[in-house]
């Protein structure tokens, strides 16, 4: 298991008090949606989103969406 993946199953639910496992959802962006595989709380649904995420791929589809 590398250290990314690691580093996933350690983060805890701030409301549930329960770890995130991964688990498929679905983000949205200016009317676009596209699924992915995120951690998640089982409980309440909260999805964490990783910073690289966030900062990278994300703000490149963010990007061509935005110059269509």
């Amino acid at each position: 298991m590398n250290k990314e993946n690691k580093q996933q199953i350690n983060i805890i639910c701030d409301k549930c008090g329960i770890p995130l496992t991964p688990g498929k959802v679905t983000l949205s962006y200016l009317g676009s949606s596209f699924p992915v595989e995120l951690p998640k709380c089982s409980q309440c649904g909260l999805v964490f989103i990783p910073e690289e995420l966030a900062r990278g791929k994300m703000d490149q589809v963010e990007k061509a969406l935005e110059d269509k």
